[in-house]
């Protein structure tokens, strides 16, 4: 195998590859699969197509930290169980990978999902830690967020959206103490225009060390007054009911945060089948077909990449006069223009990434493929 294809690199279907040589697993709607690549020239664009989404990433590294106590961050979090969420847009991606990358050199675990324009990450961001908070128990670690763009204040605003949220964009350690102390800060926002990678390991470490109601720059280093820390101990009730509705459970899973409210419907020119799409250009869907179910002979403008969730299927690259039978955990490559047919053996689910808007141009009408797969069969 080509020295660039590595264990433990991250695909984007929610999830973290790991294995060696041939064996290979993915989490998708936080199933573990195991992975068999069709064909095995597609091995390569199997980890490039998934690494470049923008995913949450289920590491399976857990942390040797003390995990006492409720989850609260009014003390120093750098000596609890916490997990940290990140993402970037494009300017605040390499700072941010940067940071991941020391999070988990100190055994930190990490969610990673990637790269999106700010608004959209920044949102994601404070949805995640948002229903981590709403959702802790004794046993979980406490879920920090860390979020990057090119000024850090544009990821910050729209991780804000959501009560329990309290994101705060760092230029300096100082402003990391501050906004702890201050305001029990639980995502920390960077730049990655104005902030050198080990300036962001020390706010970060910063962010991290201090307390709430810690001294701190804004009060001349020295301890709260009795006056200002009942404030403070006041305030934290105040600001979590500020916004607060039932809590909306996205799961672990970057597609079920993607899908979730998003109904199935009914595929017209394919009889049997059921679709919900969960991202637009480049499209992504979760696709189910009853056993018996046909797909006519058909072939896209654009390449698509599949992988199948439970199930059986058998699948005729007509173009290419090849055939590939599809089981649990299988990823199959179509490229753009191939016609293909496909037949379903069982009830089979599977997810489907387009590399643009989706389509579909029937080559055959349904009764013919079926006559042609009862033959081939």
């Amino acid at each position: 195998m080509d020295g660039s294809v590595r264990a433990n690199d991250e695909v984007g279907v929610g999830g973290l590859i790991c294995g060696d040589g041939e064996q290979w697993f993915v989490w998708i709607l936080g199933k573990q699969i195991s992975i068999r690549v069709l064909p095995k020239s597609s091995l390569r664009r199997f980890f490039n197509r998934f690494r470049l989404q923008s995913t949450v990433t289920a590491t399976t590294a857990t942390s040797s930290m003390a995990q006492d106590g409720d989850h609260t961050q009014e003390q120093n979090i750098s000596n609890r169980h916490i997990k940290f969420v990140t993402g970037a847009d494009a300017f605040g991606c390499s700072l941010k990978d940067a940071l991941v990358s020391h999070l988990r050199s100190i055994n930190i675990e990490v969610e990673d999902i990637g790269v999106d324009p700010y608004y959209s990450i920044g949102e994601e961001i404070g949805r995640r830690v948002n229903v981590a908070a709403a959702s802790a128990q004794s046993n979980t670690p406490t879920t920090l967020g860390l979020v990057s763009c090119g000024t850090g204040v544009g990821v910050q605003i729209f991780a804000n959206k959501f009560p329990g949220v309290y994101a705060a964009a760092c230029l300096t350690p100082e402003d990391a103490i501050n906004t702890r102390s201050i305001n029990n800060a639980n995502v920390l926002a960077v730049s990655g225009v104005s902030t050198s990678p080990e300036t962001a390991i020390k706010i970060l470490h910063t962010f991290l060390d201090t307390p709430f109601k810690a001294p701190c720059p804004a009060n001349g280093g020295k301890d709260w007054d009795p006056e200002v820390q009942s404030f403070l101990d006041d305030s934290l009730p105040k600001m979590a009911k500020i916004g607060a509705k039932d809590p909306v459970d996205f799961g672990n899973c970057a597609l079920c945060c993607l899908a979730k409210n998003r109904e199935f419907v009914p595929v017209d020119v394919m009889p049997g089948g059921m679709m919900k799409i969960v991202r637009e250009s480049p499209t992504s869907a979760i696709v189910k077909f009853k056993a018996g179910s046909v797909e006519p002979a058909h072939h896209h403008t654009f390449g698509h990449d599949l992988i199948v969730m439970k199930g059986k299927k058998r699948v005729w690259n007509l173009t290419k006069d090849e055939k590939f039978d599809l089981v649990d955990g299988d990823f199959l490559f179509t490229p753009a223009g191939d016609v293909h047919r496909v037949k379903y053996f069982e009830d089979t689910e599977f997810f489907i990434r387009w590399d643009g808007h989706w389509d579909i141009f029937l080559d055959e009408d349904l009764e013919t493929a079926k006559a042609a797969t009862e033959k081939e069969l």
